[in-house]
């Protein structure tokens, strides 16, 4: 491998293999550098392992709803460590996978890590490597708080390396990834506790999600406080116990995960040697086309600080090099409308402004659609879920600018949705299209 690209990608996650590969595919000469396995957070420690632990839980609730559907079943237990080893195994051929693909593409995969030399040059493992362009995509890493004893806990990371299913535990923060984790302990058979710092859950999102999530948790038997802000943590005998400033103290668990948000690999990359700013917190900022303060530098994914979503990294990676290498002039992507789920118990779905932005936007220019139902799944049993659904419309043509679904499914239907809501629906093309019955969907076109 020459020693001078055309691109070189500090970062071998999800948004820094797209880029590159679909660089390399307009002809330009690429390489990827990462220091640890291919895909970043969301193959390794993210989206891909949480997704497999949801479906474990996801399994435990059907057996509860079994017997409602004339089963006589009997479950003996669950093998934490063989859901563990073939999750692992899975993790390790899609790692694989991404190397063959870059294999495939001709992209360069150089083991280690970055640091700038210049803002056209990087330095990785005494050796230095040229470019016309450099994209900064390294991601980012779980936050563990500034406190005494914060090192007993773990983050979401130690989370999929637990060998064993901990009994006791206590979930320390209050976003998607403290609820998807309680979740999936909580279905597995975990006492589990959820603190939060402030008067709820998913503060983020709309209200109403947040609402009938903490209902959910709640009722499904997750333990949850609110205004807990953490001073200590200490061990004693028995366990963990998280001590909060209020004077209240939580525990003893045996496992404390800490799920206070992230922060972004960047304080290795020596980005002063190639004059990119950052903000105060490590991000590094980009304008729309991801270009930051430096002409031939960007950067892309959870580290500019922007969306940090799979899919998002992605986008943006491929518009990059769409732009930069397949002659699309002005091609970027838009940070609107983007869509997201949350895999909790039960899902949901969203896209588009929450209530709250919405009329901090219009003002008294919307006009919001409620509904809430017990789905079909749990007509024949005793204990029912109910689903809720919101639509958040503005101007004369109701035009839909927020669609909010809590319920099982909703991370399947949201997709669809989203893409009405980026060819600017309106209340009136939902209200056109014919139901599909009978599912929890259709309560979205048939709202009144």
């Amino acid at each position: 491998m020459t020693d001078k690209l055309d691109l070189l990608v500090i970062g071998g996650g999800s948004g820094g293999l797209a880029h590159a590969q679909r660089a390399a595919e307009y002809g330009a000469s690429a390489a990827v550098v990462e220091h640890g396995p291919l895909g970043g957070t969301c193959v390794n420690v993210g989206c891909v392992p949480k997704k497999i632990m949801w479906y474990s839980a996801h399994h435990a609730h059907q057996f509860d709803h079994a017997p409602d559907y004339g089963f006589d079943i009997e479950v003996k237990g669950h093998d934490w460590g063989a859901l563990k080893s073939r999750r692992d195994a899975y993790i390790k051929r899609l790692n694989g996978i991404y190397g063959n693909n870059l294999d495939k593409h001709g992209v360069a995969h150089i083991q280690g890590s970055a640091r700038f030399v210049d803002a056209n040059t990087i330095e990785v493992a005494g050796r230095e490597y040229k470019a016309g362009h450099i994209v900064i995509a390294t991601g980012g890493r779980p936050i563990v708080p500034d406190i005494a004893g914060a090192e007993l806990g773990i983050t979401s990371d130690g989370f999929f390396e637990l060998e064993d299913r901990p009994q006791r535990v206590l979930v320390a923060g209050s976003g998607y990834v403290s609820v998807e984790l309680a979740g999936v302990l909580n279905a597995l058979g975990s006492e589990t506790h959820v603190v939060v710092r402030k008067e709820g859950v998913l503060r983020s999102f709309d209200r109403m999600l947040s609402a009938e999530l903490m209902e959910a948790m709640r009722n499904s038997g997750i333990a949850l406080d609110t205004g807990v802000i953490p001073k200590s943590v200490q061990q004693p005998g028995d366990g963990i116990v998280l001590h909060a400033e209020d004077g209240r103290s939580f525990g003893p668990v045996d496992v404390l995960i800490w799920a206070v948000g992230r922060e972004p690999n960047t304080e290795m990359l020596e980005t002063a040697n190639a004059g990119v700013h950052m903000d105060d917190k490590g991000f590094v900022p980009t304008d729309e086309y991801q270009q930051t303060n430096v002409e031939n530098i960007f950067a892309l994914g959870d580290v500019t600080g922007r969306d940090a979503l799979t899919p998002v990294a992605i986008a943006a990676g491929r518009r990059l090099a769409d732009r930069l290498y397949g002659g699309m002039k002005g091609r970027h992507l838009e940070y609107h409308l983007i869509p997201t789920v949350i895999f909790s118990h039960p899902t949901i779905g969203t896209v588009g402004m929450s209530e709250d932005e919405a009329r901090a936007k219009f003002g008294d220019d919307i006009k919001v659609y409620n509904c809430s139902f017990i789905g079909m799944y749990y007509a024949l049993g005793k204990n029912k879920q109910r689903s809720a659904m919101k639509l958040v419309t503005t101007g004369p043509e109701e035009r839909v600018v927020g669609c909010h679904v809590f319920g099982d499914g909703a991370d399947e239907m949201m997709q669809g949705f989203a893409v009405a809501m980026r060819m600017g629906a309106t209340k009136a093309d939902f209200d056109d299209t014919v139901a599909i019955h009978p599912t929890s969907a259709e309560e979205l076109v048939t709202m009144r």
